[in-house]
Order: C-alpha cells, then sequence, then structure tokens
C-alpha cells in the first residue's frame, strides 16, 4: 500500500529542494537542485523563474507517477522579500526581482520624505531602510521608474504564493509574507500602511488568507490539499512554537543571525528601530519581534583572512575546539581587534592589523568578539520579555566555540541546539496539517540538545 505523505518545496536562494514527510512528520524522500542565476534588464542576477517552475513542475509529476507514495497535501516555503508579477493573462510580466539589487537613493528618500518620518514610518512597519529588501519598496520603485512593466501588472504575489499559484491558478496573500520587513504592513492598525492604499499598491495584492489555508485540486487525477506557502523565517519558528510550552528565543544562524522572539506583546519603539530592530509575523498575523545581525557573512570573510594570515586551509576553522587557557589569557587583557568587513557597528576605528600568537589565538578573538556582538543582539530582541531559554539552530549551532561563549555571557539563560536541517521544510508541512505537536517533538525530530559548559582547569 502506498505510503501518505506530505510534500514540501523549499527554495532557497542557493538551493531549490523537495521533500516529502511521513504523517509523524518524518523525512521519507528530499530532492534537491541548484540553478544558475540569470541577469534581470540591468544586468543584476535574479532567479531563473522558467528554470525554478520547470524543476518543481517536473519533480512533483514523477513523484506522482511514484507508487509507493501517496500525496495527501503540498505546500511551500521560500526565501522572502521577492514578488512576481503576473498580468491579466497571468504571465510572468517582469524579472523576480533581487532584494540584493540596489536602489536608487533619490527614490528612497523621496519614499520617506512623503510617508514618513523615517523613525515613525519604520516603527509602524517594523522595518528598518533596506531598499529592495522591503519588498513593497519595489512595487513603489516599478510604479515610478518602471510605470510601463506596473501598468502591466495585475497581480504580485510573493513567491511562496506563486508557486503555490503554479498548482491552483488561484492568486492569494498571505500574512507571513507580509508581514516580514516589507513595509507593506502597518503592526499597530494591523491592516496595510496608508502608503499602500495611496499609492494604490493595494489593487495588485490579491485577498489575504490564512497561512493554515489549503486548495483542494484535483492534480493527474490525485486529489490533493495545496497549501498557499509560507515564509521561510516563519515556517522555520513554526515547530517551536507547537511543541515547546515556555516563552523561548530561536536564534536562527546562517549567513544572517536573526534572534526571534515571538512572545514579545509590546509593538516595537523607536529605540527598538534604532537598534536594527524588525518584525517578522507568525501564521496567526502576530508580530515576531526579531533583531538580525550579518554574523554568518562576517565570520566567513574573516576566516578566509585568516587563513592568508596563518597559510592554511580555509576550512581550518572547521578544526577548533574550545581552548579554555586561550580564552582566559584574553579575556583578562580583553580589547577589540577585528576591523570588520560588513557589519556595521563599533569599534570601526581600528586600523592597524593586530599580531596575534597562533591561529587558535587569533580565531578566539574573532568569537569572542562575535558572539559579544550576538549578545547584544538577542538582548534587544528579548526587550522587557522574561525569557530563559535560548534555542540555537542553524550552521553556528554545532560551532563548539560559539554554542560555549554565548553560555558564558548568557548565564542566566538555558541554551539548546538544534539540528534543524529540515527547517523550513518541516514549518511547511506542519502549517498545512491539523496535527498537534508535543514536547518530545524536537528531540525526536532535530536532535535538541542540552548546552553543557566544558570542563575548565
Amino acid at each position: 500500500m502506498a505510503q501518505e505523505v506530505i510534500a514540501v518545496f523549499d527554495i532557497g536562494k542557493t538551493n531549490k529542494k523537495f521533500f516529502l514527510f511521513d504523517m509523524d512528520f518524518r523525512e521519507v524522500h528530499r530532492d534537491y537542485t541548484y540553478l544558475e542565476t540569470i541577469e534581470d534588464e540591468d544586468g543584476h542576477p535574479t532567479e531563473n523563474l522558467k528554470a525554478l517552475e520547470s524543476w518543481v513542475q517536473r519533480t512533483f509529476q514523477d513523484i506522482l507517477k511514484a507508487k509507493e507514495y501517496k500525496i495527501k497535501a503540498v505546500n511551500f516555503s521560500s526565501y522572502g522579500a521577492s514578488f512576481v508579477h503576473l498580468d491579466d493573462m497571468g504571465k510572468v510580466v517582469a524579472p523576480l526581482y533581487n532584494y540584493t539589487k540596489p536602489i536608487n537613493a533619490t527614490i528612497i528618500d523621496k519614499f520617506y520624505a512623503q510617508y514618513g518620518p523615517e523613525i515613525q514610518f519604520c516603527r509602524e512597519t517594523g522595518t528598518t531602510r533596506d531598499g529592495m529588501l522591503n519588498s513593497g519598496i519595489q512595487l513603489y520603485w516599478l510604479k515610478h521608474e518602471k510605470p510601463d512593466v506596473f501598468s502591466k501588472i495585475k497581480h504580485s504575489l510573493h513567491l511562496p504564493q506563486y508557486l503555490s499559484y503554479l498548482f491552483t491558478g488561484i492568486p492569494v496573500s498571505e500574512y507571513t509574507s507580509i508581514g516580514c520587513h516589507t513595509a507593506l504592513w502597518n503592526y499597530e492598525k494591523q491592516d496595510y500602511h496608508d502608503w499602500v492604499y495611496q499609492e494604490g499598491i493595494h489593487k495588485i495584492l490579491p485577498s489575504i488568507v490564512d497561512t493554515g489555508t489549503s486548495i483542494n485540486s484535483k492534480l493527474f487525477g490525485h486529489q490533493i490539499k495545496i497549501g498557499v506557502g509560507i515564509h521561510d523565517s516563519s515556517a522555520a519558528l513554526l515547530p517551536y512554537i507547537r511543541s515547546i510550552d515556555k516563552k523561548f528565543l530561536l536564534l536562527s544562524t546562517g549567513t544572517w543571525s536573526i534572534a526571534l522572539n515571538p512572545f514579545s506583546k509590546q509593538l516595537l519603539t523607536d529605540d527598538d528601530t534604532d537598534s536594527n530592530c524588525i518584525n517578522y509575523m507568525r501564521i496567526n498575523g502576530a508580530p515576531v519581534k526579531a533583531a538580525r545581525l550579518f554574523l554568518g557573512n562576517e565570520y566567513n570573510e574573516q576566516i578566509k583572512k585568516l587563513a592568508v594570515l596563518f597559510g592554511v586551509s580555509e576550512d581550518y576553522h572547521k578544526t577548533m575546539n574550545f581552548d579554555a587557557e586561550i580564552y582566559r589569557k584574553l579575556k583578562d587583557s580583553f580589547t577589540h581587534k577585528f576591523k570588520w568587513i560588513s557589519l556595521d557597528v563599533a569599534p570601526s576605528n581600528i586600523t592597524t592589523p593586530v599580531q596575534f600568537n597562533s591561529y587558535e589565538e587569533a580565531y578566539h578573538q574573532l568569537m569572542m568578539e562575535l558572539v559579544e556582538l550576538q549578545i547584544d543582539c538577542i538582548k534587544r530582541a528579548i526587550g522587557k520579555d522574561h525569557i530563559k531559554q535560548l534555542y540555537i539552530d542553524g550552521g553556528f549551532a554545532n560551532n563548539q566555540i560559539f554554542v560555549e561563549l554565548l553560555a558564558r555571557g548568557l548565564e542566566d539563560m538555558k541554551i539548546k541546539t538544534t539540528d534543524a536541517s529540515l527547517g523550513s521544510a518541516l514549518g511547511a508541512a506542519i502549517a498545512i496539517s491539523n496535527i498537534q505537536l508535543d514536547q518530545k517533538f524536537l528531540k525526536e525530530n532535530y536532535a535538541l540538545k542540552k548546552h553543557r559548559p566544558l570542563i575548565t582547569n
């Protein structure tokens, strides 16, 4: 008899993944591909939508033919800040503009001059001034810089909802995609911000549906529930929310390190906005207070420099373990020694290269300085909330020195690490299911581990 499964397409900027989960959310199949980017009309790299569509449709058709599986539902998670624009015939009329694409500063200045003050606008929308990373700004930019393209748009869909549209032909908007630093949503009014209506942007945004919504469809003779998609950060948070009965903070690490507080009841303050705090959104529309740090990117840049400095391979950092003696020596005479490459934080006045006795010493120093910034980021996300549990997932959850230093700097918090390689995909599967999770879920599915302090002499 065919095994009943939930299918999920998990679309990252680099890797495109396809998963099958059984009814207990255990992974039973995966497939993935890497798609080369193409260029938009301005020569900036962008997602190859046609290649993505072809892979999604081919992969799904192939799995439908596999007699060992019976697909009950399919859902979609993907990176945010990305719109697909459709005309009245449902055809794509513009590239999926990359959120890294530079945007003319005069457009941004004009926007905030018209709809600011900037600090107030950012507080209301849970954003910082991030250009195309605020996907609503992409629509404003299109309207004012590329009016010919904008005039053809019938619907603008965030990428997760476009993937769903490929299966249903029904355009919808969904809360988590709208709420993730888009500059579209006014968290204080729980509605689109006034500027969206004043610019007529709301006319191209389809009706909003709940994240758990599904559309029953018949595909190639199979009756299947089609989900409406979910933003990947909100999806990654969902299994924790559903299975933990105490307040917690999730530190999701990777290129960006994002401290997510899903229990903050207070709206963002001007100080929060000044400190680079933003909002994501839970599937019920509630705000998630988040503080971001470009930690993984900075780490990778510094590791490259250390490899050259000490004549070792770029992978040498993977052999590092916590050395209590080096740590104590550095701590006793601690000063900042690294000049940041991609972090816009103090201290930035370091101009002369610092001498280290060994790679190990330099690496410990780097981690101490990065963790100092990470702790500050965590505390900003917690704010005035009483949170004593910290979960770490992503690449740095496996970095012994990072976790140990974090535990030493946050002595009043219980720290647990998880192997959430399925993260957003598993969250998307859960979002389309009515199954309740228990407290064993993280241990059984995420290799949950309590951090135990390393013994020091």
